[in-house]
């Protein structure tokens, strides 16, 4: 009502106070709370303690690339190694831990974890358990949403290798809107993308890494797999660029399967003529090598 806002804007102007349901003042203070566990938590990030009694994975292999770009070719090729096992997405870094009473937050912090250590536990273990279930050596995580959060994986896994997959940015941008024309136009295509390419030039920055363009993986297959292969310290496999028809069915409550099909490397489109590229992503194409400077 009118007058309810009049007076507490003179309740606000003379005193600094102002009246609020109480319902709406106990969803602000938890709201408030929760930012504040949620700040505290990404400030105290940090590496595992004792690194071979806290990871059970050894050498996670993480694929950071926009959206795309690629990324699940590259996973069904790598996924074809028999050493290498290469899950469909699968966003740990969004699986959270909380504490329900003062007295776990207790009893954690005794033994030594906060609640970024025990994220870090939790995503290591369902790695690790994909990992087994599989019978390989090595898993490989592709998800793309990864790249926002490459400072939070490389210090929950400090032996991660990082895998840093490009694509022309124009073709990105083009593939993004053609996925789903019905929820975003070409031009917010090329920005919302953009904000993938700069995550990933970021931790192209700050981590070491093997950098693989997907025009360069669909044209020269057998030399790119066998860049891969020297980079993760495996033997390099035939099957990797004529890979087979991949099923993976798991039992239980909620059965699903995943599915790659059966095919070779094939070449991938045109690149996109000067006229076709976007102006907000000229400048990460000539970052990326697919603009020259004075273009």
């Amino acid at each position: 009502m009118d007058w309810q806002r009049t007076v507490n804007e003179a309740l606000v102007r003379f005193t600094g106070f102002r009246i609020t349901r109480a319902n709406e003042a106990r969803l602000a203070r938890g709201a408030a709370a929760t930012a504040a566990a949620q700040t505290a938590a990404r400030e105290l990030v940090r590496p595992p303690a004792d690194p071979e009694t806290d990871r059970l994975l050894t050498a996670p292999i993480f694929i950071l690339s926009p959206v795309r770009s690629g990324s699940t070719l590259l996973r069904a090729v790598l996924g074809a190694h028999s050493m290498l096992h290469a899950p469909h997405e699968l966003h740990v870094r969004r699986l959270t831990v909380g504490f329900g009473t003062s007295l776990s937050r207790q009893a954690m912090e005794a033994l030594g974890h906060n609640q970024a250590d025990l994220e870090h536990l939790l995503w290591d273990r369902v790695l690790h358990r994909e990992l087994v279930r599989s019978g390989k050596s090595f898993i490989v995580d592709k998800t793309p949403a990864n790249a926002f959060a490459f400072q939070r994986i490389a210090t929950c896994w400090p032996d991660a290798r990082f895998v840093f997959l490009l694509r022309h940015p124009a073709s990105v941008a083009a593939s993004w809107h053609e996925a789903s024309p019905e929820k975003r136009t070409p031009e917010e295509a090329a920005l919302d993308a953009l904000r993938y390419m700069k995550a990933v030039q970021r931790a192209r920055t700050a981590l070491p890494g093997l950098t693989v363009r997907y025009e360069d993986l669909t044209a020269e297959p057998e030399a790119q797999t066998r860049r891969l292969c020297e980079f993760l310290a495996v033997p390099w496999e035939p099957g990797m660029i004529s890979y087979g028809e991949q099923v993976v069915i798991r039992k239980g409550l909620g059965d699903w399967k995943d599915k790659i099909r059966s095919g070779t490397v094939q070449r991938g489109r045109d690149l996109p003529a000067m006229d076709e590229i976007p102006e907000p992503l000229k400048a990460i194409c000539r970052s990326w090598g697919y603009l020259a400077d004075d273009s």
